[in-house]
């Protein structure tokens, strides 16, 4: 009662709580939630503040258009890759003569992010540095991540602050996954010109020196899934800053990822959603040596220094 009662003074800022059951072999563990919800006259948006991670977006009649979660194919909605964007070589890299162990896409998806500030229809997460994240990576940083619904559209903004005494390297990413409800391979995407396009292969979650090319067709990528049979379409360069998911030729939504210079398109086999990543940086190559400053794709951010990026997710 204590802790109820301790919530409603958070009432403001429109906080869900949602109750999960988890059956284990013996106990029952209820695990607490804590979300917000912002909105407009359009769209609504829920963001779990752990990993700041959106997890819903419905129009006003209730359609769903971000991946449920489901752990059978795959638990996450839409993470934040910081502060690395794919797998490094050995899950490791050096600083400063000694080695660090950083697992794939980085750690801020997992923790949890304060809210600092919040409308009707936006609100702003941050993560600041701490004994546990400096465990993993050795550098003093502020993530803040600010999600506002304008009309039909939900705006995705990443800042990154440099609060340390040296520069700090750090890639950052996207990874929302969107529901596709029917047949799979009745979905297309569509980018914004014909030419075709040339991805990198992954082995064993680094990047290869293969490469392969989609042929398109009038702009469009038609889907299935023998796509990704070998991971992630990776495209290190990409000329196309949008792209537009349609279903039998019909336009549902677009991302708009202008000003990110990489991307990944991805699904596990039989999944019912596809995801549209847009990246600054992407997993090591096998000859990676371990320098997260000489890293492909890195950013290196100076002391003081603000890092700003941003994309939309537009409903049609």
């Amino acid at each position: 009662m204590i802790f109820i009662k301790y919530l409603s003074v958070f009432f403001l800022f429109k906080f869900k709580i949602y109750k999960i059951s988890l059956q284990h072999t013996i106990n029952q563990k209820l695990i607490i939630i804590l979300t917000t919800t912002i909105t407009n006259s359009i769209l609504t948006a829920e963001i779990k503040h752990t990993g700041a991670e959106l997890f819903s977006l419905k129009n006003n009649s209730s359609k769903e258009y971000i991946w449920e979660g489901d752990p059978a194919f795959w638990g996450k909605h839409s993470p934040i890759l910081f502060p690395i964007v794919g797998t490094l070589k050995n899950n490791s890299y050096q600083y400063n003569g000694k080695e660090y162990q950083l697992s794939r896409h980085g750690f801020a998806r997992e923790m949890d992010f304060e809210l600092i500030d919040k409308k009707e229809n936006s609100a702003t997460f941050s993560l600041k540095s701490s004994n546990e994240t400096t465990k993993k990576y050795p550098f003093d940083f502020e993530l803040q991540l600010t999600y506002t619904l304008e009309n039909k559209s939900l705006k995705i903004e990443y800042k990154v602050i440099n609060n340390g005494m040296a520069q700090m390297p750090f890639s950052i990413g996207a990874h929302p996954a969107f529901a596709l409800r029917g047949n799979f391979e009745d979905y297309s995407l569509e980018f914004e010109d014909e030419k075709p396009l040339d991805y990198f292969l992954l082995d064993d979650g680094l990047i290869s020196d293969t490469t392969a090319t989609l042929q398109l067709n009038k702009k469009q990528l038609h889907l299935n899934y023998k796509l990704f049979e070998n991971d992630a379409l990776v495209f290190k360069t990409i000329s196309s800053k949008s792209l537009t998911i349609l279903e039998n030729s019909n336009p549902i939504l677009k991302v708009n990822y202008e000003g990110f210079p990489n991307l990944g398109i991805w699904t596990p086999q039989d999944a019912p959603f596809i995801c549209i990543e847009p990246w600054f940086g992407y997993s090591d190559t096998a000859t990676n040596f371990g320098n997260l400053f000489e890293k492909e794709g890195i950013q290196i951010l100076d002391v003081n220094a603000v890092f700003n990026s941003e994309f939309s997710i537009i409903i049609i």
